[in-house]
């Protein structure tokens, strides 16, 4: 994979997927080593105009998937799974902020469930002055995938991919780094599909001859699979936003991704 220049000023958004930080075949089970080595990573970069969106794994979907959260309320008995979903997205969020913030990495959390509003799932208003703030002063924030209330459906699940999407469009970006449990994106699920073949580099027109073919999550997950969270990147990408793939589950892949240098994954550009 090609490097990518990294200047001092420029931001860096940064997702790690739920199915990296948790087990997704064990409810509630993070993976507290992981977690520690890309805080580690992070804290090796020394970068602070970075923000960081996490996914929710075996914490938030299987609970969000119970209660049909994704689809609105309709019925009282979604309104504690409503609660119970946030809760356990708020458990995993304090385990990823105390291993940065135990390591001397100034970070907030910022919950979107209480800055975020959607209509019919799609973000409507993003009160982003925390968010700005934080920045502004070197504290680096931290989003996760987490339900939201909607002035449609009231409420749904918001995914941590379009909250990426949002936040690199409205910032503009350097680049986005798309940590997953693979070593980027593939024509099919390299866990099922051992022959499954990587992209190293692709192109927007490239990506969308593709897109039908690229493989789905072997695990289930309230958000989409691959496919779906390439989707929420495509309007980010179209602003010349790069995106880069990379297996998180990797030592020091976070790291090189963070800091520009060559990395095995897939890079995702405009042209």
């Amino acid at each position: 994979m090609k490097v990518l220049e990294l200047s001092r000023n420029e931001l860096v958004v940064l997702k790690i997927g739920g199915s990296v930080i948790t087990d997704k075949d064990r409810e509630l089970g993070a993976r507290t080593d992981v977690i520690s080595r890309i805080a580690d990573e992070i804290y090796e970069t020394g970068l602070r105009n970075l923000v960081i969106i996490h996914g929710g794994g075996s914490f938030g979907h299987p609970f969000a998937q119970k209660y049909l959260l994704k689809d609105g309320f309709r019925s009282e008995e979604q309104v504690i799974g409503f609660a119970e979903t946030h809760h356990v997205m708020t458990v995993l969020n304090g385990l990823f902020m105390d291993a940065l913030i135990w390591r001397g990495i100034p970070a907030v959390s910022i919950p979107p469930s209480s800055c975020v509003v959607t209509r019919n799932g799609r973000i409507q208003y993003f009160e982003d002055a925390p968010l700005l703030r934080s920045l502004e002063i070197g504290i680096i924030p931290v989003l996760y995938g987490d339900v939201v209330f909607d002035s449609k459906l009231g409420f749904t699940v918001l995914s941590g991919d379009q909250i990426v999407s949002y936040i690199a469009q409205k910032l503009k970006a350097s680049r986005i780094i798309i940590g997953v449990d693979v070593d980027g994106l593939y024509d099919d699920d390299p866990k099922v599909n051992p022959k499954a073949k990587l992209f190293n580099h692709l192109t927007l027109q490239e990506l969308t001859k593709i897109k039908c073919s690229i493989g789905c999550s072997s695990t289930p997950d309230v958000t989409g699979g691959m496919a779906s969270k390439i989707s929420e990147l495509l309007p980010a990408i179209e602003q010349g936003i790069p995106v880069i793939i990379v297996n998180a589950v990797k030592p020091k892949t976070i790291y090189k991704a963070i800091k520009g240098e060559r990395v095995e994954g897939t890079i995702i550009e405009k042209e």
